[in-house]
């Protein structure tokens, strides 16, 4: 069975859909690219400027095809690593931190040797995830990638491991090139990694598995076996990219998980070959900050609502009140993220509210006239407000 034929069977769309999904990747004209520490490493956990020069020739010949390119690096870690005579990827914070700092010199100088030599600039950007949440550092960010790609440079962006705490623990930059894919409205997000893309179960334990060429939608992910991290100097595996697409493809950005030594990969993905994993776009984009409360920000707890509060929220875009709400779960703080669930446990919506959970009881039921009249102005506000709430069940409907 060739690759179509088994996308097809494995409920892989039309061969209609197939040609939108040539047509799009043809078209596309700015991609973000990931590279995970196991693109860039020897089997020692070093750097392989060797490895590193190969992807930029790719970089080059997709730029030369008017594409513009934005990298989103992982190595920095394993690049410190040998410099600090560790052998392996350590597990205290200090010691990541320590490594990342000493790394992430050593990665941009063979990045800036290597696109020097193809007659192209590069341009280091370090974030955090916070940088998504924040207003004006998300403005900040996006201003300054934008400028790179306007004046012809190659922006690498790379997490700012040696301040990040919670950040430094993501699956190996997965996340933040999903981030960097909306922030920058790409057309693709393409991530290289050691596996040839998303297969029905892990490859390692079942060499029968099957390669799913086209994953039409993120509910279709449910079931697959997943495994856990992937090489001894990165933090990432099929976990941390599946959840990545998930993010991408929420805000109509197209992906593909492809393996990084496939000769020529950057240019066959663009060109409709049939490469690695192709994820379909919802339609539809989000901001940065959505996002991250959305896939990035864990829940503290969770508020059940009723049926009209449901409806208003799915379908009417509202923010929700206390009036709606029928129970609150867990456990939080005001500005901490809980998930919204219909009285039948259906995943609705997260948001950030705005009352801790001690305080929210006591308001249930009642009208946000009623409140300010009884409690004071302070509590005649949204417990979510409608810009700080993602619908995540778009299919709901009152009831259910």
């Amino acid at each position: 069975m060739n690759r179509e034929a088994a996308g097809r069977a494995a409920g892989g769309g039309s061969e209609s859909r197939w040609q939108a999904m040539r047509i799009r990747l043809r078209s596309s004209r700015r991609l973000v690219i990931k590279v995970g520490s196991s693109s860039l490493t020897d089997d020692s956990g070093a750097l392989d400027v060797r490895k590193l020069g190969k992807l930029v020739a790719q970089v080059a010949a997709v730029r030369e095809r008017g594409v513009e390119v934005v990298m989103v690096s992982s190595g920095a870690i394993a690049a410190g690593l040998p410099e600090l005579g560790l052998h392996r990827r350590p597990k205290d914070m200090a010691s990541l931190q320590a490594a990342a700092s000493v790394g992430q010199g050593r990665l941009m100088h063979s990045y800036a040797n290597c696109f020097s030599r193809k007659g192209l600039a590069v341009g280091q950007v370090l974030l955090t995830q916070y940088d998504f949440v924040r207003r004006s550092s998300y403005l900040a960010a996006r201003r300054t990638l934008n400028r790179l790609l306007a004046l012809g440079a190659v922006p690498i962006v790379n997490e700012n491991d040696t301040v990040a705490v919670e950040e430094i623990r993501y699956g190996d930059n997965d996340l933040l090139a999903a981030l960097v894919a909306n922030l920058v409205h790409a057309d693709l997000l393409l991530i290289l990694s050691d596996i040839e893309g998303l297969y029905e179960a892990d490859p390692r334990s079942n060499p029968n598995a099957r390669l799913l060429s086209c994953v039409e939608d993120v509910s279709a992910l449910c079931g697959v076996s997943a495994g856990g991290p992937g090489s001894r100097v990165g933090s990432g595996g099929m976990a941390s990219k599946l959840e990545a697409t998930r993010i991408a493809t929420f805000s109509k950005v197209g992906v593909v998980i492809a393996k990084a030594t496939r000769p020529s990969v950057m240019e066959a993905v663009l060109d409709g070959e049939d490469v690695g994993t192709y994820f379909a776009p919802r339609p539809g984009r989000v901001d940065g900050r959505k996002l991250w409360i959305a896939f990035a920000s864990p829940a503290k707890g969770s508020l059940v609502v009723d049926a009209g509060a449901a409806k208003a929220l799915v379908e009417g875009g509202k923010s929700l009140l206390a009036a709606g709400v029928t129970a609150v779960r867990g456990e939080f703080g005001a500005g901490d993220t809980v998930e919204v669930r219909s009285a039948s446990e259906r995943l609705l919506a997260k948001g950030v509210v705005g009352f801790d959970s001690s305080v929210l009881p006591g308001l249930l039921g009642h009208s946000t006239g009623e409140l300010g009249r009884e409690r004071g102005p302070d509590f005649a506000r949204e417990v979510i407000h409608r810009d700080n709430l993602v619908i995540l069940d778009s299919h709901h409907r009152s009831g259910l």
